[in-house]
This record gives C-alpha cells, structure tokens and sequence, in this order.
C-alpha cells in the first residue's frame, strides 16, 4: 500500500498530528461544555477556561495514546478489513476514539468542574449524548479534516525540498 499524505509519516509528524487534533478538540469542545455548565460567558468563565483547557490537553495527551488509542485501532480492527479504504479506516477509527474519549473525559469533567459526588452518574447520563454528538461532528467535519490538510501541506512541502536538494545535486 502506498505512504498516505493525509497521515502521519514518522513519530515526530505523529505527535504532530495527535497535538493539532487534541488542541481542537480540546479548545472546542472544553470551551463549549464550560460554557454550557456556566449557563453564559463572562470573564469569571473565561478565567476558567484559561486555567482549565490546559489542564485538559495534558490529561487527553495522556489518555488519548496511551489508552483510548489502542481501543480505537481494537475495534477498528474488527470492522474493517486490510482492503477497505482510506475512508472506512477513518471513520471506524473516528467513531471509536471519539466514543472512548467522550466517556471518559464526561466522567473526568465532571470531576474537575464538581468534584467527586454522588451525581456523577446522573451527570454523565445527562451530557454524555451531547458531548459524544457534538465531538464526532467536530471531529468528522472540522478537526481531522483540518489535521489531515496539514498533514497534506507539510508532505508536500517535504518533497518540493527533496526535489530541489535532488535537482541541485544533480546539477
């Protein structure tokens, strides 16, 4: 199968990738659920999200990889076969990182934003839908579409380099 310029090449263009696609996802969607939480924006909100979101990000760099990754690419690999396509690839993966990662950071901001209580479970059954909804929109529309086109940029730009070091070797 042939190298896709939509994806990541190596490790360093991984990390890359997953940083872009984690920023988005946690600037939208972080910012979108305390805001909804808070019932309006003010600057007591946004203080909030200047302190939150980065804590956010560490904890979903963390949890994404580590985790939710492998539970993705898991049961990714039980619907799609080595000849489904680029599309199919993504889609399955999409659906099951978002699903993983909606449960889990509706559980944790809960905890962040409410602490540890026993409405934790009412909670999650009340935003979860939204959360899981809103983030596999985004990030079929909006993030890993955009991750991809950088992904695109950079790789080209790669190989106007590589053709020019060739050319001027050559000459």
């Amino acid at each position: 199968m042939h190298q896709e310029n939509r994806l990541p090449k190596n490790g360093k263009e991984g990390a890359l990738f997953g940083a872009i696609i984690v920023t988005l996802s946690v600037l939208m969607m972080g910012s979108i659920n305390i805001i909804l939480a808070a019932g309006e924006f003010n600057k007591e909100v946004a203080m909030d999200l200047l302190i939150l979101l980065p804590i956010i990000w560490v904890i979903v760099m963390i949890i994404e990889p580590v985790a939710i990754g492998r539970f993705a690419e898991f049961l990714s690999s039980k619907f799609i076969s080595k000849t489904d396509g680029f599309a199919a690839r993504i889609m399955f993966r999409t659906l099951f990182t978002v699903l993983g990662m909606s449960v889990t950071m509706t559980f944790i901001g809960d905890i962040i934003g409410n602490g540890f209580s026993n409405d934790i479970f009412a909670h999650f059954i009340q935003i979860w839908p939204r959360n899981f909804v809103i983030a596999l929109f985004l990030e079929s529309v909006v993030i890993q579409p955009f991750a991809r086109f950088v992904m695109v940029k950079m790789h080209a730009a790669q190989d106007r380099k590589a053709a020019i070091q060739t050319n001027t070797q050559n000459a």
